[in-house]
């Protein structure tokens, strides 16, 4: 479906950084190996350096590395409920998370969002994984499309990939947070989690 996505796979590969369609709102990422691009991300975004990143992929399994095992069952039963899905997981991470884009902290948000292209860059990129944020300036709204997302990054990100009619829904994900088997909800979104889910 994509047409560039050697490219795609070279920019990243080169500490560069892409915007791209996801399930729920337009997405900013870099592979979690660069630390200069993830240093891009948040002076593209003017990002304050105490809010993480997150990682995503098109598999769960591709995320696992990066968090503390074993999980939980809480956890466990969430990433098959609700994986892929406006889900974003935030627990302890492993030691190949590194502390530049948990901003020093020792939790991780994973995520796999439900987009076909999103699953095909994914799938191509060294890694599989992708360190994330929103497409849009901090406390600014986030993108709902691709002409909002390249109105935003354009000039900014050294890519910005279209949609292929994969649009994104335009809600937020969900943002929970899994402590031994408690769960504490940070932001609802796009899916509606309770304590006891």
């Amino acid at each position: 479906m994509i047409k560039d996505i050697d490219k795609i796979k070279e920019v990243l590969d080169n500490d560069g950084v892409i915007a791209y369609v996801t399930d729920t709102v337009w997405g900013l990422g870099c592979l979690p190996s660069s630390e200069k691009a993830v240093k891009k991300i948040y002076e593209i975004k003017h990002r304050e350096a105490q809010k993480p990143l997150i990682l995503m992929s098109s598999e769960a399994y591709h995320l696992l590395e990066y968090v503390k095992q074993p999980l939980s069952k809480t956890a466990s039963k969430l990433i098959k409920q609700y994986f892929p899905g406006a889900l974003t997981l935030v627990l302890e991470k492993s030691d190949k998370t590194p502390y530049y884009m948990t901003s020093g902290m020792d939790t991780v948000g994973i995520r796999v969002p439900d987009n076909e292209v999103f699953k095909e860059i994914c799938d191509n990129i060294t890694g599989n994984v992708l360190a994330t944020t929103s497409a849009n300036l901090s406390h600014q709204p986030s993108a709902k499309t691709y002409e909002q997302a390249y109105e935003n990054m354009n000039g900014l990100v050294d890519m910005v990939i279209p949609d292929y009619g994969c649009f994104a829904k335009g809600l937020e994900s969900t943002v929970a947070g899994i402590f031994g088997d408690e769960i504490k909800i940070f932001r609802q979104g796009a899916i509606q989690l309770d304590r006891q889910d």
